[in-house]
């Protein structure tokens, strides 16, 4: 049977319209999967040298015990933000006669076919074979290797109860925050007993037995969660709430786009996603305080201007590379109306200049760290008008990803509608900013004004040819459109 789901996995991935998305997209994301998984080979390689270079006198094995707790901490916050988590079209087969559980064991063990679960090992590969050529024990090596694969699919279970569960989030959230606030605030290093533990792991190889026990707890744990929840009437049930109006005759001044604009105002009102994105935007307010209260970055305003093009792009970034992936459940319906895709775009840009606007007021407070750090801000304010709010529209395009508003999920966010190719489209609206302002600052001998005025104006620019700009996104959204409709239909 588990031969029988990976053929109708495989048909179903060959025949979805996203398998169908522009060979030069797949082209570029196996180059950077390549390039990441390159970097992590050589890191794994060199890290026993590079340990012994840095802090000689100190077995590096005693090093990488004592802070490899923090790789999987990390490991763990990445695939909250970034693994999708792998998911089987399960109504049709909840009606005929084959078993439960082992649909579910299906289900659990796609999750271990993930580029998360790969990357430890082509770090530690490398460095335990160093370890062996040095004239380290093998069983000892050989077993402490096995208890990091262990632990490294155990937080693959752990993260899909964290994307499901509440509850586990936030013990996860809390311990986590709390050890990072230790270390950080030197209260108390977390790295020793991250020693003391991995070191046993290290010395005794039996007991590997514990991170196997950690394993099958997590695993059964999942298991549990699908299993109680694996009913048709859940499945195909829906719940009504209740819905209240809100009057929002002040957007009529928007004429012809005022429909638009009302729709996306109630969306966001009403579903849990579109206000999270929106609560989430919001901390984006807070980054210039990591920037601006840190001496070492005076001396490079490069990254000053990389900060103050996230302060007012929170809403930009986070809800503008969502579209149209927010309408998805309607999609079909709005694309048979006689509806102008012109005013449908427009509508979404005028709502992220607004929000990038009202980030640029909220802002204000910034002008206690100087004039020149408000400018920039001001400079990135204009960026993120005109150039940023068209460069993320036309990213929209190739997002065929379908977002479920009000679906339960993960408590902070949920990764519905985010693909890798949203991480291709965000790198021109992170270099290009900083490369418009770094280039003229160095060739007018370090001018400030010099990069404040030309990423100042390269928005300005933009607003210019606002109009061909939103003319030729909206040929390539015409050209995608049906595409786009399959991608939305598909369960």
């Amino acid at each position: 049977m588990i031969k029988k789901f990976i053929s109708l996995q495989w048909k179903e991935f060959i025949r979805s319209s996203s398998f169908q998305k522009g060979v030069a997209i797949k082209v570029l994301l196996f180059i950077a999967a390549a390039y990441i998984g390159g970097m992590a080979i050589f890191a794994g390689m060199g890290l026993f040298f590079g340990i012994q270079k840095l802090i000689p006198g100190i077995d590096p094995m005693h090093v990488v015990n004592s802070f490899i707790i923090f790789w999987f901490f990390a490991d763990l916050m990445l695939r909250y933000f970034m693994q999708q988590m792998p998911v089987m079209n399960i109504k049709p087969l909840m009606i005929i006669p084959i078993k439960q559980k082992t649909i579910i064991h299906f289900l659990l063990g796609k999750t271990v076919l993930s580029f998360f679960n790969l990357l430890p090992l082509l770090v530690f590969i490398p460095y335990c074979v160093t370890l062996l050529t040095q004239g380290y024990p093998p069983l000892n090596v050989i077993f402490w290797l096995l208890s990091i694969v262990v632990i490294t699919l155990a937080l693959n279970f752990l993260n899909i109860l964290v994307n499901k569960s509440n509850t586990v989030f936030y013990i996860v959230a809390t311990a986590l925050v709390t050890s990072a606030s230790m270390q950080y605030f030197g209260v108390y290093n977390v790295s020793i007993p991250s020693g003391i533990v991995f070191g046993e792991l290290y010395a005794n190889p039996y007991y590997i037995a514990i991170p196997i026990v950690i394993l099958a707890i997590l695993y059964y744990l999942n298991f549990k969660y699908l299993n109680s929840r694996f009913y048709l009437d859940s499945a195909i049930s829906k719940k009504v709430k209740e819905v209240n109006t809100s009057d929002l005759s002040w957007l009529n001044r928007f004429g012809s786009l005022a429909t638009f604009l009302k729709n996306d105002v109630r969306m966001i009102w009403r579903n849990k996603r579109p206000r999270q994105v929106l609560f989430m935007s919001g901390l984006f307010l807070f980054y210039g305080v990591l920037f601006f209260t840190q001496k070492t970055y005076e001396d490079m305003p490069g990254f000053l201007a990389f900060a103050s093009i996230f302060i007012t792009a929170g809403f930009l970034f986070s809800f503008g590379q969502l579209v149209p992936s927010w309408d998805s459940e309607h999609y079909k319906m709005m694309m048979s109306q006689n509806i102008p895709y012109r005013k449908y775009l427009e509508s979404k840009w005028y709502l992220m200049v607004i929000a990038v606007v009202i980030s640029f007021v909220l802002s204000t407070p910034y002008i206690y760290f100087g004039w020149d750090k408000y400018a920039m801000i001001a400079a990135g304010a204009s960026f993120n008008i005109g150039i940023n709010s068209f460069v993320t529209l036309f990213g929209g395009a190739l997002n065929r990803v379908p977002i479920k508003l009000n679906e339960k999920a993960k408590a902070f966010s949920n990764t519905q509608g985010f693909n890798p190719t949203q991480l291709l489209i965000a790198l021109p609206k992170l270099l290009l900013p900083v490369l418009l302002f770094y280039v003229p600052y160095y060739f007018t001998d370090y001018n400030l004004n010099a990069g404040i005025i030309t990423l100042a104006l390269s928005g300005v620019v933009g607003l210019v040819f606002r109009n061909y700009f939103l003319t030729q996104i909206e040929k390539v959204y015409q050209k995608g459109k049906y595409k786009t409709v399959a991608a939305f239909d598909e369960k």
